[in-house]
């Protein structure tokens, strides 16, 4: 196999791998270290620095379901008013995630359009067989 330029040339087709967070973020800091021991080539994209579009999250909630990626645990859903909260569905949460990218579990791992949020290196090297 060949690693270039974010991608992995298999015998079959490229493969792009692209990981979503914010660089202080501890588990974002995990999967990179990782990603980096694996020899992966990867793209980092910083959710506040690089920004995020909405095709882009409303695939995550079309694949993973918005109750995955919205992170309910974060210090920016403690500060959200109770009737966002109470009235988040499938259909409000690509604007709220737009507006506030820290509400969006991390890191976020995209390998060619496969999706995984969080990180366990028992997943990782699974996705990576």
């Amino acid at each position: 196999m060949l690693l270039s330029a974010n991608c992995l040339l298999t015998t079959d087709y490229l493969v792009m791998t692209t990981l979503y967070g914010i660089k202080n973020c501890d588990t974002v800091k995990k999967a990179r270290r990782w990603l980096d021991g694996q020899g992966i080539d990867y793209a980092f994209h910083d959710l506040r620095a690089d920004g995020l579009d909405a095709a882009t999250v409303q695939a995550w909630l079309d694949q993973l379901g918005w109750e995955v990626v919205v992170n309910k645990r974060s210090t920016t859903w403690r500060q959200l008013d109770e009737a966002t909260k109470n009235n988040l569905n499938g259909g409000s949460a690509c604007a709220l995630l737009l507006d506030n990218p820290t509400l969006i579990k991390r890191p976020v791992l995209d390998i060619d359009g496969q999706y995984r949020i969080g990180f366990k290196e028992s997943d990782y090297q699974a996705a990576f067989e």
